[in-house]
């Protein structure tokens, strides 16, 4: 009995230490940062449901698993101060709402309502806005990466 609990615990160690798709901690791993093209991110995907226009520049990507499925949060940096009401919306969705799936990519945009009036720059740090969506497991059944476009970059993590 002591040599199966030890063996367990050192193979759940080794695992832990590894960066293997069993390993929990690793279910996405860290995001990474490409340019998305002029014509790429001018393109709407789908038939605008939401008029809130793509932040400029996405900064990070976290996607933490939560029961029930994922939670993935993502900060971007808009072009001025004062935006609001932000969001992470499905680039592609079904007519009842369902994000789709393709080639085992979720692509989703990093939205927000902009200032009224012309606010001030500021810094990147006084600028930065988050937004979050819950994914269901059913959702992130056949998903393999996470994408998270804004008007100049994109980040992906996968898994």
């Amino acid at each position: 009995m002591r040599m199966r609990l030890t063996a367990v615990l050192l193979a759940t160690l080794a695992l832990a230490g590894c960066e293997s798709r069993l390993n929990p901690f690793n279910w996405f791993g860290q995001s990474q940062e490409t340019t998305v093209p002029v014509a790429a991110a001018e393109a709407p995907t789908i038939a605008p449901r939401d008029p809130r226009p793509t932040v400029s520049q996405i900064a990070s990507l976290t996607i933490d698993r939560v029961p029930g499925g994922a939670l993935v949060t993502a900060t971007a940096i808009p072009a001025t101060q004062g935006w609001f009401e932000t969001g992470l919306v499905p680039a592609r969705r079904s007519n009842t709402g369902v994000p789709i799936v393709e080639n085992g990519e979720l692509t989703l945009r990093f939205v927000a309502v902009p200032p009224r009036t012309g606010a001030p720059v500021g810094s990147e740090r006084s600028r930065e806005v988050t937004a979050g969506i819950f994914l269901s497991d059913q959702t992130l059944e056949d998903v393999r990466t996470i994408t998270v476009r804004g008007a100049q970059n994109q980040r992906s993590s996968r898994r």
